[in-house]
């Protein structure tokens, strides 16, 4: 019998993103928590021996082999059941599409807000950088305008990682949504979908 998959997790990390993708997904999984600033496991074990990298999410397959960037990682959780429909078949431009919105998530939305947690930046460079993100949540905003999620009608794993990164915005940044309404009831209607209140609850943390 093959190993389940396990996430290498640490509780309101982005790891909250393939997360929420495996337990859409129903495949067998099991968690592994990671104390990031220790860079050791649950157990005491080394998590630089799992991921040189030192970050979270890490996905261990069923066959060993490890992936570590969380919008292929979520990718790869979709297609291992297709009849879910959490990710476009491979190959079509609904799919490009999705990888499209995924990145932009990635660079612009999540890794984007990075340097106002440098304690370094001056007030007036954080001033500026806040600025340029609004305009990107006021884009991203437009995206999610009159459907209920980013693909449409369907909820793929790109909702699952917009939902990290406007919980980040919120929790970590300590900043407001509340200038882009589409977003907000988009947030409260995520957070009140099963495998994202079950995904919060088991990481003892709140929408």
């Amino acid at each position: 019998m093959a190993n389940p998959l396990t996430l290498f997790y640490t509780p309101g990390a982005c790891s909250l993103s393939p997360h929420i993708a495996l337990r859409e997904s129903g495949l067998p999984f099991e968690l592994a928590r990671v104390d990031l600033r220790a860079k050791k496991l649950a157990d005491g074990g080394d998590y630089l021996a799992v991921n040189p990298k030192g970050y979270v999410p890490a996905l261990r397959l069923t066959d060993g082999q490890l992936l570590t960037e969380g919008a292929v990682m979520v990718q790869y959780i979709a297609d291992q059941v297709p009849d879910k429909q959490l990710a476009p078949k491979l190959g079509t431009m609904e799919r490009y599409r999705l990888m499209e919105t995924l990145h932009f998530i990635a660079t612009e939305l999540h890794k984007g807000v990075s340097p106002l947690f440098n304690t370094l930046a001056n007030d007036d460079f954080k001033t500026s950088l806040k600025q340029r993100l609004n305009n990107r949540w006021s884009v991203f905003a437009t995206m999610i305008a009159n459907k209920p999620y980013l693909a449409g009608e369907r909820f793929t794993v790109a909702d699952g990682y917009a939902f990290y990164v406007m919980y980040s915005w919120q929790r970590a940044l300590k900043l407001d949504l509340a200038p882009w309404p589409a977003l907000v009831d988009y947030y409260t209607r995520l957070a009140a979908r099963p495998s994202i209140a079950h995904a919060l609850e088991v990481e003892g943390i709140k929408a």
